[in-house]
C-alpha cells in the first residue's frame, strides 16, 4: 500500500537512512553503556553502576522509538549487529576500561549521538516532517544532558 503523509519517498528515504545511523548508534552506544554497567569497579562502583543502568535503560526506550519512526515512514529498520556495526560512529570498547576512562568514552560517545541526530534535522525540516523533527530534538536534548552529567563527574 501506498504512503501518503505528505512527504515524498524519497525525502522519506532520506530521513530514514539518517534515522538509521541514529538507531545503530543508539543501539551500540546502548551494548557500551550496558558493559559498563557490569564492569564498573572501584570507589565510585555504587553511583556509577545506578548511573549506567539509568542510561542503558532510557537508550533501549529510545532504540524502539527511532525504529518504529522508520518503519512509520515506510522502511525497515535496520536490526542486526551487522548493520549496525557498518552505520554506527560508535567504537566498541576492547577490555575492561578504569571506571574514569568509562565515564570519559560514554561522555564522547553521547556527543557523538548528539552530532548524528543533527546530521539528520535539515531533511526532516526539509520535509515538514514534524514527528521526526520532534524525536531528534528530544534525542538531542536528552543526550546533550547526559553527556553534560558525565563530564561534570570528571570534575
Amino acid at each position: 500500500m501506498d504512503i501518503d503523509i505528505g512527504i515524498s519517498k524519497d525525502q522519506r528515504q532520506a530521513i530514514a537512512d539518517g534515522l538509521s545511523r541514529l538507531l545503530a548508534d543508539t543501539y551500540t552506544l546502548y551494548l557500551k553503556t550496558h558493559n559498563f554497567h557490569w564492569n564498573v569497579t572501584g570507589p565510585q562502583f555504587n553511583t556509577l553502576h545506578t548511573m549506567f543502568e539509568q542510561q542503558y535503560t532510557e537508550l533501549s526506550t529510545a532504540v524502539d522509538e527511532i525504529a518504529e519512526r522508520i518503519r512509520a515512514l515506510g522502511f525497515p529498520a535496520p536490526g542486526s549487529y551487522k548493520q549496525f556495526a557498518a552505520l554506527t560512529r560508535i567504537q566498541e570498547e576492547d577490555g575492561v576500561p578504569s571506571a574514569t576512562d568509562m565515564i570519559k568514552a560514554l561522555a564522547k560517545d553521547q556527543e557523538a549521538v548528539v552530532r548524528t541526530a543533527r546530521e539528520v534535522f535539515p531533511a526532516a525540516d526539509e520535509a515538514n516532517d514534524e514527528p521526526t523533527a520532534d524525536l531528534l530534538t528530544q534525542r538531542m536534548q536528552i543526550h546533550e544532558k547526559t553527556a553534560w552529567m558525565l563530564r561534570a563527574m570528571l570534575g
